[in-house]
């Protein structure tokens, strides 16, 4: 009678699970359909190689915000991301439990929940209105905002997960603390530290109000990381969403199913390299 019970509510609770999991898949894939239903009959080859058409003109594509994204998304990850390590570690190896390592989390949950549109006049006060000039580097300075806090707080957990006794070991054979945590910590937490600074490029790759303030947007080519402003895919979806002409809200969903990708792809190659590193 206690076996049956048991064995009843463990498939209540596994069809609940289930139901649960089927409920939470089922916006995603309806989000995805929508957006590939829409983005894939505008997509061909000049949307990857040529500039915007003319307002009003049919034709043109998003080359110059494919290309500005990736430049966006590549200079936030080279501030955010060794950044967010080095603080996590930081918290985790060296200072848990001081006033200082409290404030650093503090503050870090704080900045985890302030709207990005803040970020961005911040950061437009502090570099725009100083350099007079729209930029990518303003724009990758501000999602660079958006990403630390993310990446510290999932690399510090991934951290605090990997056992004290394997610190332990290390100290007893002599290792100093600097290479245990190179040669030991760090891989072993790899694969989750990759995860969380991935989750944490899928959050900025698709932020437009940050950009709006820093990079502005731009319908051709950016010679210059400091003094022009660059195009995003972000802001780009967003003026041809809002616009009155059909053509733009074509290009607008193929430019949704093409950042889409982007992020996709980032993702698999970082678990790519993390498995060909691993074996």
């Amino acid at each position: 009678m206690i076996n049956a019970r048991r064995n009843f509510v463990n498939k209540l609770m596994l069809g609940i699970f289930a139901a649960a999991t089927f409920l939470a898949l089922v916006p995603l894939f309806a989000l995805l359909g929508y957006v590939i239903k829409n983005g894939i009959t505008s997509l061909n080859l000049d949307f990857f190689i040529k500039l915007p058409a003319v307002m009003g003109m049919t034709g043109g594509g998003m080359a110059n915000a494919i290309e500005g994204t990736l430049i966006l998304i590549a200079i936030a990850s080279i501030i955010g991301i060794p950044i967010g390590i080095l603080v996590a570690i930081y918290l985790t190896e060296y200072d848990r439990y001081s006033w200082l390592s409290t404030t650093v989390r503090f503050t870090t949950d704080v900045l985890t929940g302030i709207p990005s549109i803040i970020i961005g006049i911040v950061v437009s006060m502090a570099i725009v209105s100083k350099t007079k000039h729209f930029s990518a580097f303003a724009g990758g300075v501000a999602l660079a905002v958006i990403m630390i806090p993310l990446v510290i707080r999932s690399t510090e957990e991934m951290l605090k997960l990997v056992p004290h006794a394997i610190r332990e070991a290390g100290y007893a054979l002599g290792i100093s603390q600097r290479r245990i945590i190179l040669n030991i910590v760090l891989p072993t937490a790899a694969k989750g530290i990759i995860t969380g600074a991935m989750l944490a490029v899928a959050r900025v790759s698709g932020e437009t109000a940050p950009l709006l303030f820093t990079a502005l947007g731009n319908q051709y080519w950016t010679h210059s990381l400091f003094k022009d402003p660059i195009a995003s895919l972000p802001v780009q979806i967003y003026t041809y969403a809002t616009s009155p002409y059909d053509e733009w809200h074509r290009q607008a969903w193929a430019g949704s199913l093409v950042l889409i990708a982007i992020i996709l792809c980032l993702n698999l190659i970082a678990r790519f390299a993390f498995r060909s590193r691993s074996n």
